[in-house]
């Protein structure tokens, strides 16, 4: 069985370089009839949180990345890294090191002098220097001569050779267990079969590969990518675009639109543009993973999620809408059904805030700046516009279409031109000059609000 693995650090948010990650790692998993294993390494003690933890859980479940296990906490598993350490001592293959920092300080000046790697030196490989009580760091033995190759689903041959590697630390003095040590116990234990991760983790695979032969474990499939570029071609960066990926909740993106958009940074299937989770996960590949790095780029964002808004069944966008009109402290029991805000809304609108914000005259009350009743609402216009409000109320089935019937008959009533009332309308009923149609706006706010809207508006007009 393929088994993946996303294993993020809970020390801060979960930003789209990392999501990325996740998605790909998920893709494969669900290609390949896979397990997909959620691992959180927090053997950080002073960074990790548990608010990153829970940003972290609510990003991917925002993204619709299930899980098949976990998640599994390293904290929770220092006895077996314990196990396994003292397994790699008794066999000879790890070793305690004394050395002071005071030395290993002096060590790294003296070979930066040099112009020379920093490097541990392998004084207390041998066993030199065993003092009984005192505070060491276990060491595993790298292998010193030969080298280690591996074929990298991404970048394909690479490698390595173990002169250009010393004998890192497994276990630290305070008994922690280090990031390449829990990173193999955690890969050997839960038989993970494909490890895709950014290409700054390219350093680490040798180190972790000759672990996982000392423990006779299988080698996973190591795949590194690119790390994502901001839009300027540059290391991106909160400025540039490494937001959380709850941020673009925030700003109005649909998880489906932001997902698509992810799986094109760095992977693609011809010139296609649009998948759907199904057709991602039936193309996706871990050995079509682009080489070169992918930048982001906004725009295509926005498009993508435009296109997501327009196409997207009415009642997922109307759950999605509802979050944010909630947060805005609507009481949504007071406004029409969400689903038809969406109708009406989602052809002039490009993310979920612009939705929210233009439909907020649906659920509070309206200012009408004097300069737009002294523009719009003429003494042409105002007969046409009580007629309006008495052809309304005696209108039974408020419906877009039933209302239509009557503004058109009052304009050839009137003999005015459309526009000339549709404009002193929408502004009666949002206080401003944009708005779906009035037609759809007015069956939108309903009878009782419209009305009260008009008649309001009218009448301060008239006070002028």
């Amino acid at each position: 069985m393929i088994i993946t693995r996303f294993a993020p650090s809970p020390t801060g948010d979960l930003h789209i370089g990392s999501a990325r990650t996740a998605l790909f790692c998920w893709l494969w998993a669900k290609n390949q009839r896979g397990k997909f294993i959620l691992r959180i390494e927090d053997t950080d003690r002073e960074r990790s949180t548990q608010a990153a933890v829970d940003v972290i859980l609510e990003g991917l479940a925002w993204l619709g990345l299930s899980w098949d296990e976990g998640p599994i906490y390293q904290t929770q598993r220092f006895a077996r890294y314990q196990e396994i350490c003292e397994s790699l001592l008794a066999k000879g293959q790890a070793y305690k090191c004394y050395c002071s920092k005071e030395r290993l300080e002096a060590l790294r000046a003296e070979q930066e002098a040099a112009k020379e790697k920093p490097r541990y030196d392998g004084h207390c490989r041998n066993g030199h220097e065993v003092v009984p009580h005192a505070p060491f760091v276990v060491r595993f033995k790298t292998p010193q001569t030969g080298s280690v190759v591996f074929d990298d689903s991404v970048r394909g041959r690479i490698e390595i050779q173990n002169s250009e590697l010393d004998d890192l630390i497994l276990v630290r003095s305070d008994g922690t267990p280090t990031y390449n040590f829990t990173v193999v116990v955690d890969d050997a234990d839960m038989g993970i079969t494909h490890v895709l991760r950014g290409d700054d983790h390219i350093n680490n695979t040798p180190r972790q590969i000759h672990i996982l032969q000392a423990l006779g474990a299988p080698i996973p499939e190591y795949g590194h990518m690119p790390m994502l570029l901001g839009p300027d071609g540059k290391k991106l960066s909160k400025r540039s675009g490494a937001v959380s990926v709850l941020q673009y909740r925030e700003e109005g993106i649909l998880p489906d639109a932001l997902v698509n958009y992810l799986v094109r940074l760095g992977w693609s299937h011809g010139d296609k543009e649009i998948f759907s989770r199904e057709e991602m996960i039936a193309l996706f590949n871990v050995h079509n993973i682009n080489v070169a790095a992918a930048a982001i780029n906004p725009e295509k964002l926005l498009w993508l999620n435009q296109h997501y808004l327009k196409t997207t069944p009415e009642a997922e966008v109307a759950k999605l809408l509802a979050w944010h009109l909630e947060k805005r402290g609507f009481d949504l029991s007071q406004g029409p059904d969400l689903k038809e805000i969406v109708l009406a809304q989602r052809e002039r609108c490009k993310t979920l805030v612009e939705i929210a914000d233009k439909s907020q005259f649906l659920y509070q009350n309206i200012n009408i700046e004097e300069s737009l009743l002294q523009k719009h609402f003429t003494s042409e216009v105002r007969p046409a516009l009580q007629a309006m409000g008495q052809r309304l109320m005696q209108l039974n089935n408020w419906t877009a279409a039933n209302i239509h019937e009557v503004m058109a008959a009052i304009v050839t009533e009137f003999d005015i031109k459309f526009g000339l009332i549709a404009q002193p309308m929408r502004i009666a009923l949002t206080g401003g000059t944009v708005s779906p149609p009035v037609d759809v706006t007015l069956a939108l706010l309903g009878k009782e609000k419209s009305l009260q809207r008009l008649h309001y508006a009218i009448g301060l007009a008239n006070s002028l």
